[in-house]
């Protein structure tokens, strides 16, 4: 019998090669971040070896712009394209009207522009990523200008509890691609996504939020039992 870890990975790795299969020649890619991405990647490069198929990438991380490099992808900019033809990513959460919480990766600001600038905006995540509430499983990242840290936490810690998040393999925070922290953001049950969202972006400092609303198109879930499902917006 397989491990947790192991059937979601799996699982994941299905979805992702399911998602990869519906990409076009000549298209300009957007790609998140994470582990569920690289699985992307793989499978993309997979098919430029074996079809010929020509794409371009604009990745939104350090760690998804040198795993496109090993799969010899060609990579451009948002200078260069600003308007992509797909972005595909991952999700924490993700619940009945395909809302998002981003951000485990730290990378979400550059997701959320890509996604943005995408005509469609694609989600792999395997079944345990789905949720009624977005907030149920997992605090709400905010990424925040290191200036504003004080002002910010102050505000914050009125209301939730809140945390900087540690950096892995060294000490002190995580540093965004972009220079910025994380701040976790446990909040519970968001009952007003929008609501919070626009609460917290009123505060000076905080650059953006982990909330991906009204922005997936489709979210390619992997099942336990080997299975795809494919959500889309009502």
């Amino acid at each position: 019998m397989k491990s947790l870890s192991n059937w979601r990975e799996d699982a994941k790795k299905r979805a992702a090669e399911a998602a990869i299969g519906n990409v076009k020649d000549g298209w300009v890619i957007g790609l998140g971040s994470g582990t569920t991405v690289e699985y992307a990647v793989s499978a993309l490069g997979k098919r430029v070896r074996e079809e010929g198929l020509k794409v371009y990438i604009v990745p939104s991380s350090y760690q998804i712009f040198y795993k496109a490099l090993e799969e010899k992808l060609p990579i451009v900019t948002l200078d260069e394209y600003p308007c992509l033809e797909l972005t595909i990513d991952g999700a924490d959460e993700v619940d009945k009207n395909l809302n998002l919480v981003k951000g485990g990766g730290g990378a979400l600001t550059r997701e959320k522009i890509i996604g943005y600038a995408s005509k469609r905006y694609v989600i792999i995540v395997d079944e345990t990523k789905l949720v009624d509430n977005l907030g149920s499983k997992n605090p709400i990242p905010a990424e925040v200008l290191p200036f504003a840290l004080p002002i910010v936490l102050k505000e914050l810690k009125k209301s939730f509890n809140v945390k900087v998040r540690e950096g892995r393999g060294k000490v002190g925070p995580t540093v965004t691609d972009n220079g910025n922290f994380i701040v976790d953001i446990y909040c519970g049950i968001v009952k007003n996504p929008e609501a919070f969202n626009s609460k917290l972006k009123s505060i000076p400092g905080i650059i953006e939020t982990g909330l991906f609303l009204n922005m997936a198109n489709l979210v390619y879930v992997g099942r336990k039992d080997g299975k795809i499902d494919i959500l889309s917006k009502s």
